[in-house]
């Protein structure tokens, strides 16, 4: 089921629950999940992209082997907080991993996150090819805390 609201996606998650955040790309998906206080997102790995069902057999699979509770998807805004063809594709990919999976999904601006974990990795000291083999869960990560992030300030708030 997808909640485009984060209030309701909060109000759809089970209790104690990780989530999994998702940075969506043409090549692979960065997946990052949190801890079932849902307060820190942690990146996993990287799943290299084949077909639908292949991309969605793995994630499905780390789903139940995580419990996770929700799913959460980078979207890809344009800067002027419009959609184009890339957020078209991320919506057409939540409607399909929707028919499989029962779990909550949501949709977190994902603007500017690859930028902070390149940042991130370069004042690490990264070197080129591990910030080529890690970018893309790194910015699943952001992507993730981002979401956590609200979701605290909500309950907090």
């Amino acid at each position: 089921m997808i909640i485009e609201e984060i209030e309701a996606f909060a109000a759809a998650l089970p209790p104690r629950r990780a989530l999994m955040g998702l940075d969506l790309g043409t090549k692979t998906i960065g997946v990052a999940v949190s801890d079932s206080l849902l307060g820190i997102a942690t990146p996993i790995l990287t799943v290299k992209r084949k077909k639908f069902g292949v991309d969605a057999d793995a994630l499905l699979a780390l789903i139940a082997e995580r419990n996770i509770g929700g799913v959460v998807l980078g979207l890809p805004r344009n800067m002027d907080g419009s959609e184009g063809p890339r957020a078209q594709s991320t919506r057409a990919f939540a409607r399909n991993f929707a028919r499989l999976c029962d779990t909550p999904i949501s949709y977190w601006d994902e603007r500017l996150s690859t930028v902070a974990a390149e940042r991130a990795l370069l004042e690490a000291d990264t070197s080129r090819a591990r910030r080529a083999e890690v970018i893309d869960h790194v910015a699943a990560g952001y992507i993730l805390q981002g979401a956590l992030d609200r979701l605290a300030h909500m309950r907090n708030g």
